[in-house]
C-alpha cells in the first residue's frame, strides 16, 4: 500500500462521523480511500446511509495533518498494520461486518495462537489496579500470549 493511500485511510478514520461500517461503504463505492476524498459530495450522497453530516466531517482541514503525523509515528515506531481488504487481514475478522478497517500491531503475532488476552477496565485506573495488571501480564508472559488492546485511556494503555 502506498503512503498516500494509507494517509487517506487514516484520515478517513479520523473523520468524526465515519466509523468502520461507513468507511467500508465509502471505500467500496469509490474504489479506495483516496477516491473518497476526491469524489463530489453529490456522488457520495448516493451511498446508502451516508448523509450530509458525513460529507461535512470529511472536509475537516485537520484530517490529513493528523493522518500524516500518525503515519510518521507508525514508521518511527515500526508499527505494522493489517488493512481489511488485504489477504493477510485476520481471517476471523474478515466476516465481521464491523471489523476495523485497520489493525495495528507490533512484534511477531500469530493469530492462530490460542492464548490471546485482552484486559478491559476503567479509564481512571487506581495504583492497585495498575499493579495488578502489571503482575498479571508478567505472570502470563511464560505462556507467550498475544495481548490485544484498543488503546483506550486507562487500563488498556
Amino acid at each position: 500500500m502506498t503512503d498516500e493511500n494509507l494517509i487517506s485511510i487514516l484520515a478517513l478514520q479520523k473523520a468524526s462521523l465515519i466509523g468502520d461500517l461507513t468507511a467500508k461503504k465509502l471505500i467500496a463505492y469509490c474504489g479506495n480511500a483516496q477516491a473518497v476524498f476526491k469524489d463530489k459530495a453529490r456522488t457520495l450522497l448516493k451511498i446508502n446511509g451516508v448523509g450530509q453530516a458525513h460529507i461535512n466531517s470529511l472536509t475537516s482541514k485537520t484530517l490529513f495533518k493528523t493522518a500524516e503525523a500518525e503515519l510518521r509515528y507508525i514508521k518511527d515506531q515500526n508499527i505494522k498494520y493489517w488493512y481489511f481488504e488485504n489477504h493477510d487481514y485476520p481471517n476471523r475478522l474478515k466476516h465481521c461486518i464491523d471489523a476495523p478497517i485497520l489493525l495495528f500491531y507490533s512484534g511477531n503475532i500469530n493469530l492462530s495462537n490460542t492464548k490471546i488476552i485482552s484486559i478491559v477496565g476503567t479509564r481512571n485506573l487506581t495504583n492497585s489496579g495498575k499493579h495488578f495488571c502489571e503482575r498479571l501480564v508478567e505472570e502470563l508472559s511464560i505462556v507467550n500470549p498475544i495481548i490485544i488492546s484498543g488503546f483506550a485511556y486507562g487500563t488498556d494503555i
